[in-house]
């Protein structure tokens, strides 16, 4: 699975890049959703198998309190990436978090940190 949802505040750029690649990426002002809610940001990405990546906090802690098991949700930490270099990361963190990213989890991306939590939490 590398299909992902790319949040407001993420370059488009990155998305077209992913896909040129072969993966399944689409941002959120590219499905009609640039004026969505993170609550509805998350519906659409559970409805459609996708992970969605963004800079917000708010999603990691929706997830937290409704103790859902999906969809999975990537923060990066990392202000102002171009386009380019948010593909090269992502490709990054799927190498090293795919199986925990398709079985539901949440991830926060720093400059030097990967943590992984996993997907019901509590």
């Amino acid at each position: 699975m590398k299909k992902r949802l790319l949040d407001q505040g993420l370059p488009r750029s990155a998305g077209v890049i992913l896909s040129q690649r072969g993966w399944d990426a689409v941002h959120v002002g590219d499905v009609g959703m640039a004026a969505a809610t993170d609550v509805e940001i998350l519906g659409y990405a559970k409805q459609e198998t996708r992970v969605v990546v963004t800079l917000d906090a708010d999603f990691h802690a929706m997830l937290a309190v409704s103790s859902a098991s999906a969809p999975s949700v990537v923060r990066i930490r990392i202000e102002r990436l171009k386009g380019l270099a948010l593909a090269d990361l992502l490709e990054k963190i799927w190498s090293m978090a795919q199986d925990d990213l398709s079985r539901g989890a949440m991830v926060t991306v720093t400059e030097r940190s990967l943590r992984i939590k996993h997907l019901p939490v509590g």
